[in-house]
C-alpha cells in the first residue's frame, strides 16, 4: 500500500506529470529538464526526487551531471501500470504537446553548453 500511495502522491502534481511525459522520449539531463520548465535547478531536483522515491524514474550520474529516465521493465507492476495509464490519459493534452515541441528544440542544443549554462561551476 505504501508504494501505491507514493505513486499517487507523485502523480498528483502537474509539474511532475509533465516531467514524466517529457521523459517518455528517453533519458534527459537535469539541465535539459530545467531548461524545459524554467524552474530553478533545486526545484527540478526536488520534483525528480519525489518521482525517484515513488519508483517512477531511474537516474544515473555521469561526471557532474545527472540523467533521468522512466523506470523500465524491471519496475514493479504498479509503476508500469501507473506510467502507462498516465501516458494514455493525457497524451493529447495541449500542455503536453507544447512541452513536446519545446523539448524538440532543447534537444537540438549542445548538451554540454546547456548544462554549463544551467549549472555553472
Amino acid at each position: 500500500m505504501k508504494d501505491f500511495m507514493n505513486i499517487t502522491k507523485a502523480l498528483s502534481d502537474e509539474t511532475r506529470v509533465r516531467m514524466l511525459m517529457a521523459l517518455r522520449g528517453g533519458e534527459l539531463c537535469v539541465c535539459q529538464i530545467t531548461e524545459l520548465f524554467g524552474f530553478a535547478p533545486s526545484t527540478v531536483s526536488k520534483h525528480l526526487s519525489i518521482l525517484h522515491q515513488a519508483g517512477l524514474v531511474e537516474s544515473r550520474k555521469a561526471e557532474r551531471w545527472v540523467y533521468y529516465r522512466l523506470s523500465g521493465k524491471g519496475a514493479p507492476q504498479s509503476v508500469r501500470s501507473g506510467l502507462s495509464w498516465m501516458s494514455k490519459a493525457i497524451d493529447d493534452e495541449e500542455r503536453i504537446q507544447s512541452d513536446a515541441k519545446s523539448l524538440k528544440q532543447i534537444l537540438k542544443m549542445d548538451p554540454s553548453e546547456l548544462c554549463l549554462r544551467q549549472c555553472p561551476k
